[in-house]
């Protein structure tokens, strides 16, 4: 059966959106890009079963906003996704719209039109912030006279005296790591391959000495994972589940001797920890911004519940500092409408 010249133009735009456009103007991260995949995997698969949409009618009305205000219930009421979650999967659709009108003129209406569609209603789920009390009892946790209390100790020692993201840590490579420099410091790849440097106190370099001698030998891989995964070894990082899943550990070891552990803590709550105790010991806003890799003020803003007269104080003093791989698959019409364009399958 053959496609007709939209399908093929269609399917040809996604696999070159996700393949060529996400990767290098959007962002590098794997993150990201599955964010994007995610989405159009789960419209795909949504046009294919609930509206019968196979490569042969593949075409721009498929995208009419009726269609896409129920997939979004659909998104809710069949997958289970969380307000926030439709809210995500509708802003990678929009961006690839918007990819697809800028490439196509004859596609622009779409884009147009599903920039009107109204966001789900969600909930601001805020942080459970941590004393520094908790925190000084969940880094003596780990029993370091053991290879895996050692690691565990020196990852959350250094999770939480940087602040950087959980995967801004299990990204991090031994040639990152400076720790015989006048300064020692470590070179953080964030998001959107935003390069930041951030000090490492004395403790944490201590630490790290340590762990590396034991972990990664006397002459240690420049490309090794610092901290790595025990199935995959040091080419492998480690997950943020098993990360979450030994914080859950040394929780519930911490509580005994201090009630103010959250039992069902994240590695998240960490840099939210810090960022708050860099407040609350003065350092001005402006600056917690840039150590936690933020382009606009405002999002640390929000991040910290910041109250209105800190974010005038903060923004006085920032004017006082001014002053000083996936395969081509569309030419094939032969299987799902999936394949047809080039995405994975979602699980039925």
């Amino acid at each position: 059966m053959k496609a007709s010249d939209k399908s093929v133009i269609i399917a040809h735009h996604i696999s070159v959106f996700l393949n060529e456009y996400v990767p290098s103007q959007k962002s590098r991260s794997i993150h990201t890009l599955k964010a994007y995949q995610d989405a159009l995997s789960l419209y795909i698969g949504f046009l294919e079963m609930k509206k019968g949409i196979r490569p042969n009618n593949l075409d721009e009305n498929c995208f009419c906003v009726p269609n896409i205000e129920e997939w979004l219930v659909w998104l809710m009421e069949v997958r289970l996704c969380s307000p926030e979650t439709c809210n995500n999967r509708l802003a990678s659709l929009r961006a690839f719209f918007k990819y697809l009108g800028e490439r196509d003129i004859s596609f622009l209406y779409i884009s147009q039109a599903a920039s009107n569609i109204q966001r789900k209603k969600s909930l601001a789920v805020k942080v459970r912030g941590i004393s520094k009390k908790a925190i000084q009892a969940l880094l003596a946790a780990p029993d370091c006279s053991t290879n895996t209390g050692l690691r565990d100790a020196t990852l959350m020692i250094t999770m939480y005296s940087t602040a950087a993201r959980i995967d801004e840590i299990l990204s991090m490579k031994i040639d990152h790591l400076h720790l015989d420099a006048n300064k020692p410091n470590v070179t953080i790849i964030g998001k959107g391959s935003k390069i930041r440097t951030l000090y490492l106190l004395p403790k944490v370099v201590a630490y790290l000495q340590k762990y590396l001698k034991i972990f990664h030998g006397d002459l240690p891989k420049p490309t090794s994972y610092v901290f790595y995964s025990r199935n995959l070894g040091p080419e492998g990082k480690m997950s943020q589940n098993a990360i979450n899943k030994q914080l859950k550990k040394h929780a519930k070891t911490a509580y005994m001797s201090c009630d103010e552990v959250p039992l069902d803590i994240h590695a998240h709550q960490l840099r939210h920890a810090k960022a708050s105790h860099w407040l609350e010991d003065g350092m001005n806003i402006v600056q917690i911004s840039l150590l936690l890799g933020h382009a606009q003020l405002q999002t640390t803003m929000v991040y910290l519940d910041i109250t209105t007269e800190q974010e005038e104080k903060a923004l006085v003093t920032l004017e006082d500092e001014n002053d000083k791989s996936l395969s081509k698959k569309w030419k094939s019409t032969d299987g799902s409408l999936s394949d047809f364009c080039g995405i994975p399958s979602i699980k039925k």
